[in-house]
């Protein structure tokens, strides 16, 4: 182009020159240089929870959305359907329509509540799981979260022709053309969308992807992200390889786009090589595990040892029991005591004999943990002979001494912080053994999920971004089996850390699924079939199982994760809530008669605080007032020398909502209140969330 118009500007004819110009300008908006693709038909949502009225769009269920009709009447069981493109009238069963949506339709969302896991009653962290489409899931989370987002993962379908992802309510597989424009086209309007969302001075994108796609994405990338850094690294997540007669492919990629003020921060693995040493020092579990764990391995190890939960500390230990003899729990001198229970319930051993634990805690080398209420006994780490040794020899130092406790604190004397490499191999990424095999583990190899990311690479991707931001906003809006859930949470568990996941994905069944379900006489929004979707079979039974620490079917989940002495059946310390995405009707929501609809969404908007408020009726209150969600809503302007009084004597209430028609009203009664954040309802909402417009 730039040769051409360089040409151009050779032309001697002043009129001549114009028209040539042009010509080309018209040329250059007709073709795309660097990435090229097909603009297709937009996409379009399914509403399967809508009801069909004179007026609806519809299509049929059971077919790729590429004809679109508009109900001009209604029978019993028929409707008389208009075809815009053919113009010409049809007649359709009922059962075989369902709405839908075009992109370019306002639309307005709302969150229907369908479950909740609570394993933390005191924390007001929560995490959300939303089953929608994730495209209108992100104008949702744009009007909750712009600019507010510190991390976003995805992995994004690959690709690859195996019909693993749809378009328009249609299977993409190898066979078709335009399958790398149909899937450029899908990722374009999410990743504009997901960088509105983003932090604009220190957010990361991360998105991993394999070879069918790479070179595409990052093109992609380039055009929506110029304005940010963007680099690639390349993981070996299955290390046996894939050849198929070829070169035998391990690794995969990712590729992070870094806002201006992002970094990675340093660690002691830059994640290529084993065997590094880092600042960081692993205390041992008290606990055996592994081999010659039992009571019955080694019967001196059964041993009392008493803790004080109140001061925090591990007092001392009492003679080893009798194996004919089953241990007591009631409390010996005033102490609580803990056993060796193991995750299965079955009695263990301590790692340790009863003399060596008393030299240890009286040299402040033992600390206790929380209390597991399903083993009815105490998390207790020790320092270990090695790691003894190594405090002698000045390897490693005591850098401090809890005055309360006496317990110390313990680094490496002369580790290392190094910088992350761009070449990823460590086992645990391997995606079959951390990935599938774990989700066997959950689901007892009775529920499938095709190739789930080891967790343990999700964290250390998401971990190398926000290491450092113990309260980060992490967003996965392609979420799948719940991998970044999962990994967030472990993360937390690490270094204590409050990081709040969203995740987002549809309820889709796979293709195999999908035609038996056919085959049985099932339908999309039939509740046979969405009970296999990926949101209600997978995503949410892993968060519930990750968190409470047990498999489908309730038993303990078995072994410790990886690097270090936590058992998987001890679960986490976490809330999530789990919404199904719906849209309402603008009229509605402008009458004010879908609030109780909305208040899940205002809870989102204020951060997630609390547990997900609800209203027992229908009947709206004149104002709701909840310090424990940090928010408070005023529905009745006339009761709002009342609604000031109470909202501004609550300095948990940070966030505020004043239903009122009226702008010049809604600023009078904003300048009295103490709250930074208010906001008019539902102008607030109708101006600003028009979502599926096409932007």
């Amino acid at each position: 182009m730039a040769a051409i118009n360089d040409l151009i500007n050779q032309v001697q004819d002043q009129e001549l020159r114009a028209r040539l110009q042009a010509e080309v300008n018209k040329l250059s908006k007709q073709k795309k240089f660097g990435l090229v693709y097909e603009e297709h038909m937009p996409e379009c949502t399914a509403l399967y929870d809508a009801p069909i009225r004179v007026g609806s769009k519809v299509a049929l269920k059971d077919k790729q959305i590429t004809a679109i009709y508009e109900v001009k009447g209604l029978s019993d069981s028929k409707a008389q359907c208009y075809d815009k493109v053919t113009q010409c009238e049809i007649e359709l069963p009922l059962e075989d329509l369902i709405c839908i949506a075009e992109f370019g339709e306002p639309i307005y969302p709302y969150l229907e509540p369908v479950d909740s896991v609570c394993n933390a009653p005191d924390s007001s962290l929560w995490h959300a799981l939303i089953e929608a489409d994730n495209y209108h899931a992100l104008q949702l989370l744009e009007y909750l979260y712009a600019g507010q987002v510190d991390c976003i993962y995805i992995d994004p379908p690959y690709n690859t022709g195996a019909r693993d992802w749809k378009y328009n309510n249609d299977y993409v597989d190898s066979s078709d053309a335009y399958r790398h424009s149909k899937w450029l086209s899908m990722m374009e309007k999410r990743l504009r969308l997901a960088k509105k969302l983003l932090n604009p001075r220190s957010g990361v994108l991360m998105v991993t992807i394999d070879e069918h796609e790479v070179h595409h994405l990052r093109c992609l990338m380039e055009e929506i992200y110029s304005d940010f850094y963007i680099q690639m690294v390349t993981c070996v997540t299955n290390p046996t390889g894939a050849s198929q007669g070829r070169y035998s492919r391990i690794e995969e990629y990712i590729t992070a786009c870094f806002a201006p003020d992002a970094n990675v921060t340093s660690s002691g693995d830059p994640m290529i090589g084993e065997n590094i040493e880092s600042n960081e020092v692993r205390w041992k579990s008290l606990l055996r595990s592994g081999t010659s764990a039992r009571r019955e391995d080694r019967k001196n190890m059964f041993y009392p040892v008493y803790v004080d939960p109140q001061k925090g500390i591990v007092v001392g230990t009492g003679e080893p029991l009798e194996y004919e003899i089953e241990p007591s729990f009631e409390k010996v001198n005033g102490y609580e005591v803990a056993w060796p229970i193991r995750s299965d319930y079955s009695m263990g051993r301590w790692s340790v004999g009863a003399s060596t634990l008393d030299r240890l805690i009286a040299k402040g080398y033992v600390q206790l943990g929380r209390f597991d209420k399903k083993r009815n006994t105490f998390g207790i780490t020790y320092i270990s002979s090695e790691t003894e040794k190594m405090i002698e020899d000045g390897t490693i130092q005591i850098t401090r001494r809890n005055q309360e406790t006496g317990v110390v604190s313990i680094s490496f004397t002369n580790g290392k912080n190094q910088a992350i490499r761009t070449v990823w191999y460590r086992k645990r990424h391997n995606a079959g053994v951390y990935g599938t095999n774990l989700l066997g583990t959950i689901f007892n190899n009775t529920r499938s999920f095709p190739f789930p990311k080891s967790v343990y690479v999700v964290k250390d991707t998401i971990a190398s971004v926000v290491r450092k931001n113990p309260s980060a906003l992490v967003l996965d809006f392609f979420s799948g089996s719940g991998t970044t859930l999962h990994a967030v949470n472990l993360l937390n568990a690490e270094d204590g850390g409050q990081r709040r996941c969203i995740m987002v994905t549809n309820n889709e069944v796979s293709d195999e699924e999908s035609k038996r379900l056919k085959k049985d006489g099932f339908k999309p929004g039939d509740p046979e079939w969405e009970s296999l979707g990926i949101a209600q079979y997978v995503t949410w039974p892993r968060t519930v199982c990750s968190i409470e620490g047990h498999d489908v079917s309730g038993n303990p989940l078995k072994g410790n994760y990886l690097d270090s002495e936590r058992p998987m059946a001890d679960g986490f310390e976490a809330n999530a809530a789990f919404f199904k995405l719906g849209f309402l009707d603008k009229n509605a929501v402008a009458l004010g008669r879908q609030f109780k609809e909305l208040l899940p969404v205002l809870w989102m908007k204020t951060g997630c605080v609390g547990t997900c408020p609800r209203l027992n009726s229908d009947e709206l209150p004149s104002m709701l007032v909840l310090p424990e969600n940090g928010f408070a809503i005023l529905l009745n302007e006339l009761i709002f020398p009342e609604f000031i009084d109470k909202v501004n004597a609550e300095d948990a209430v940070e966030h505020i909502f004043i239903v009122t028609d009226s702008i010049g009203g809604f600023k009078e009664m904003a300048s009295h209140l103490q709250a930074e954040n208010v906001y008019q309802m539902y102008r607030d909402y109708l101006d600003n969330f028009r979502i599926n417009i096409g932007r």
